[in-house]
């Protein structure tokens, strides 16, 4: 099937991402607040290795939860190409990139989250650990997913700069959409660059950001799920580019 197959009903497609957009962050949240923030117990690995142990199944709901965003984040990534791609191409495939290569990062490192599980089996070659370094070994785990999960939203900083520029030149959605998920871009920049530059302070930071992405992302949402794109705007844009 051709992109321009695709997009012959840009209302649809645009509610369509907002349907796609909207699986993503309930299982972020869901992802998050029920089953990370129930299991892991911060500075404590005993605790969370405990925790773990008794809802391993929990924990692989959350690691399944956590690819199936990554499947729709690729998805999301070819329909938000689609419907911005009429304001500029070239600026449309370079945010793509910048998504595809944050999903990339986010999905190698999902892998820890399994990882964590390893040491709480009872393979032979385990009994080499003390029970200590077998609980330390989980939370590493999960530590490293987190700072990967972290570097991951800071690749996908650009890709939101990127389309909430294009989505504020666009004319078929209001200039407001852009603003806020430019913001949230910004706010995953300062999250990553946090994660590096300063460790000590990245908790902190990361509660101060995540409420105006949270908003940027979820305006955007809302208004392909309510309003979807003005299709006479788009489709004027798309055929001013297309015969130029």
């Amino acid at each position: 099937m051709s992109i321009d197959r695709i997009d012959a009903s840009p209302r649809a497609l645009a509610r369509l991402e907002g349907v796609v957009y909207l699986v993503i962050i309930i299982l972020g949240v869901v992802v998050e607040l029920v089953v990370r923030a129930r299991i892991n117990v911060p500075g404590n690995a005993a605790a969370t290795a405990a925790n773990l142990r008794s809802m391993e199944s929990l924990w692989r709901f959350g690691i399944a939860a956590e690819l199936v965003m990554v499947i729709c984040t690729i998805v999301s990534a070819l329909i938000l190409y689609v419907l911005l791609r009429p304001v500029s191409k070239d600026l449309a495939l370079l945010g793509t990139f910048f998504g595809l290569v944050g999903i990339t990062i986010e999905a190698a490192h999902s892998l820890r989250l399994v990882e964590a599980l390893f040491p709480l089996q009872s393979a032979g070659y385990l009994q080499a650990f003390s029970p200590g370094e077998l609980q330390a070994m989980v939370s590493w785990s999960m530590k490293a997913h987190g700072q990967g999960y972290g570097l991951a939203l800071l690749v996908f900083g650009p890709a939101f700069l990127l389309r909430g520029y294009l989505v504020y030149r666009s004319g078929y959605f209001p200039r407001a959409l852009g603003v806020l998920y430019q913001i949230a871009g910004l706010a995953y920049l300062t999250n990553g660059f946090s994660l590096i530059l300063a460790p000590q302070l990245a908790g902190r930071i990361f509660m101060i950001v995540a409420g105006p992405a949270f908003v940027g992302e979820a305006s955007f949402c809302i208004w392909l799920l309510a309003k979807g794109l003005n299709v006479d705007k788009w489709n004027q844009l798309r055929g001013a580019g297309a015969s130029t």
